[in-house]
């Protein structure tokens, strides 16, 4: 088994994923996620009662109620979407990865459990809001959606461990998709992308944090 250390820094906005109304969550979000922990213990993350509008999805919390965070199995999400669409382009290593999903639920594995995000100095929490036009029989409707957002500079630290040695590189071709496409609510739009350092042992496998201007 090999572990990689990565160190995630996000160029673009990160907006929450979490329906700030619990029972929402438990009902139509928990349950659904492959990987998510018991439905009680996601839903007492939310710290909901920090935010106003119910509308507004947010991010789960640290064990104190306050640090914003990611679950291991966002992470997890976020391989099995790269892998989907990496596999569509030529010469990508993802091709060649067969029962992707099934390759990272069980042998590819995030940690910790909660991964906190840190804010940059002197970075504050926002709201992203944004209008959702849907085509209906009635005819177009729009709606104002709202997110938690973590401004660009967030970071985060974490492990990804590999139980089939060649994973490592499927791994790292997914990390670096990440600067394309991101993390989190609205990431068609570019919101939650990021540039990573990756390490094994004190070796570099992956360093493109100098494209950031910040």
């Amino acid at each position: 088994m090999r572990t990689l250390k990565v160190h995630l820094v996000f160029q673009e906005e990160l907006l929450g994923t979490a329906s700030s109304d619990p029972e929402i969550h438990r009902r139509y979000i928990a349950s659904k996620a492959e990987d998510a922990p018991k439905i009680e213990q996601e839903v007492a993350s939310l710290g909901v009662e920090a935010v106003d509008e119910r509308g507004t999805t947010v991010f789960s919390r640290m064990p104190d109620g306050e640090t914003p965070m990611l679950w291991d199995y966002q992470i997890k999400g976020f391989f099995k979407d790269a892998c989907g669409m990496l596999r569509r382009v030529p010469n990508m290593k993802s091709k060649n990865l067969r029962a992707y999903k099934k390759e990272v639920d069980g042998l590819i594995q995030p940690s910790p459990r909660f991964i906190q995000l840190h804010l940059p100095d002197g970075g504050e929490m926002g709201t992203c809001q944004r209008p959702l036009r849907a085509a209906t029989a009635q005819g177009e409707r729009v709606a104002l959606a709202s997110s938690e957002a973590m401004p660009a500079g967030t970071w985060l630290d974490m492990e990804v461990s590999c139980m089939v040695d060649s994973d490592v590189a499927y791994v790292l071709e997914w990390l670096q998709y990440g600067a394309i496409r991101g993390i989190g609510q609205w990431r068609n739009s570019g919101k939650g992308r990021f540039f990573c350092r990756v390490t094994e042992g004190g070796k570099v496998l992956l360093d493109n944090l100098g494209r950031s201007a910040r």
